[in-house]
This record gives C-alpha cells, structure tokens and sequence, in this order.
C-alpha cells in the first residue's frame, strides 16, 4: 500500500475489474485490468447465505446473472453456477434491452460458449474474494464492504459487520495486511472493521466525509490513508481544485469514483487529474491508464 501511494503519478484502479470493458466483478474483468497496466483492484464484498465472503456488488443477483433474488438467499457453491456475464454488452453497466447477440460472453459460464483464449468458464463466474485475492497477489486490493438490506428492506448493518469480519479474518490468513485498503459507507462498519484488523489501511466513510467537507470536527481514523470520493454527490460538484488541495493538505490523497458513465473517459480523467486528484477508480481501465501515464 505504501509503495501504491508513493507512486509518483496518478494512480489507477479498475471499478470492479472495469465493468464498461469487461463483465463486473468477474476473474476475466480483473484479469484484463492487470493486463492493461492497472495499479489497483477495486471491488465490493459482501457474505453469502452459507457466510463466503464473495465479490459481488449489488444486494441481488439480478443486474448481472440470469438469476434472481438476494445474494444471502444462495449458497457459495449456487453462486459460483450463475453465469456473471450474463447481461454484460460493453461501455454500460447493464443494458437489458439489447439482442442476444449483443452478449458477447453470455453462456461462457455454463458452457454454451467457448471462453476466449487463456480463460476458464471459472472466470465468469461470482467469485469469492479469496479467488481474487489469490490470483492477484502483487495488485493492491481497494475493498468496499457493502451494506445489504434485510428482510424489511433495511440496511442490515449486522450481517454487514459480520462480513467486516470475515473480511479481516481472510486479509490475515492470505498474508495481504499490506496491500489492501477498506472503505464502506457505513462508518459503524468501517469502526468494526478498524477493530478488527486494525493493521489494515482504511479510507473515512461518507458520514466522516460529508462532515469534513462541510467544515465540520470529523474525526479519522489512524488507519485512514486516502479519500475516495466521486466528483459530484447530490448535485454538488465535490472534487474541485480547493477540496483536493484541502483535503491533500490534511494528509489525504483523493481518488475518485465516478458517478455517472459520461465521466469514463480518459479526457476526463485527466481533468481530474489537473485538479490534484490522486487516482482515478476507473470503469474503463485501459483509459485510466494512457490518462494516468501519458
């Protein structure tokens, strides 16, 4: 991690393996992202019915496979049978609409397809953090705990914290304090996830980030290493040239996430870049790359 932020330019994450270039959240996404010079891993985490910890960002299953329903109704093993590349056309997250031929990996999967040269149907499948943890030993991993929701349509802070858990258990076991960052929305899950590991890099959660950029007394953590913000929130545009001038003079890098498709460009990136700002967590990680060294 200290090496990543002692980089000496922009650094690059791929958004959940580039998902406008490569199915989300699967192996062949990650893996295309490290062949395209990406510096960073990015990707969302949450635990299974069964408790594996898995890569996976939405609370169901439906946006990106052919199936249905939360992802704490499944298995691991039941997981790792859907066909995550199901919905996957390019340049978009998700577009429904299209013809099925329009789904270049569709089927990968479950074998109706061949998978392209140098890939398993393995690589289109949910895969659990550990996989990618372990096929990537030498990338920085940047790791969001997400939130799910409840039977009553809450967040389920618990089931979460429990994931915080897991998390940090699995970071130790795999030798890999060093190279991964933490965030979540949630500061109660990042504060149980901070006790948990407390070696791990972390970066402040959105109610510590909305607190500071109103001028207000937040507090970080010592783990805490970099913002991660998008550029605009609410309506606001946030990551102007001060914010990240401030908040670079508080001891914080800032990488931003996008928050809208038309900001995935390398044009764009570069202007965030003229800003100050730190990294870019990029959809499109071959852009993000000739942005960052070019």
């Amino acid at each position: 991690m200290a090496d990543l932020l002692a980089l000496g330019r922009p650094v690059t994450l791929a958004h959940a393996g580039g998902d406008f270039a490569a199915p989300h959240s699967t192996l062949f996404a990650f893996t295309e992202a490290a062949r395209a010079g990406i510096d960073a891993l990015e990707m969302d985490v949450m635990l299974t019915g069964d408790g594996v910890l898995v890569v996976q960002h939405d609370d169901t299953v439906d946006r990106t496979t052919d199936a249905t329903g939360p992802v704490r109704s499944w298995s691991a093993v039941q997981l790792a049978a859907l066909d995550n590349a199901y919905w996957f056309s390019g340049d978009v997250w998700v577009d429904k609409s299209l013809a099925d031929e329009a789904y270049p990996y569709r089927g990968v999967r479950t074998g109706d397809r061949p998978p392209p040269v140098g890939y398993t149907p393995d690589d289109f499948a949910v895969p659990t953090f550990r996989q990618v943890a372990e096929r990537f030993p030498n990338h920085v991993l940047d790791v969001e705990l997400k939130i799910p929701r409840d039977g009553f349509g809450n967040d389920d802070v618990e089931f979460a914290v429990e994931a915080a858990r897991v998390l940090a258990d699995e970071i130790g076991q795999l030798g890999r304090t060093d190279s991964v960052i933490v965030v979540s929305f949630d500061d109660r899950v990042l504060d149980a996830f901070r006790r948990f590991a407390p070696e791990v890099a972390t970066s402040p959660g959105l109610g510590t980030l909305v607190t500071w950029y109103a001028g207000g007394d937040a507090v970080f953590a010592e783990q805490d290493v970099v913002f991660q913000a998008p550029p605009v929130f609410e309506g606001i545009e946030v990551l102007t040239a001060e914010t990240v001038e401030r908040a670079a003079a508080a001891g914080f890098p800032v990488w931003a996430w996008m928050d809208d498709g038309s900001q995935e460009t390398a044009e764009f990136y570069r202007q965030l870049f003229a800003r100050g700002v730190a990294g870019v967590i990029s959809s499109r990680p071959a852009e993000a790359v000739a942005a960052a060294i070019g």
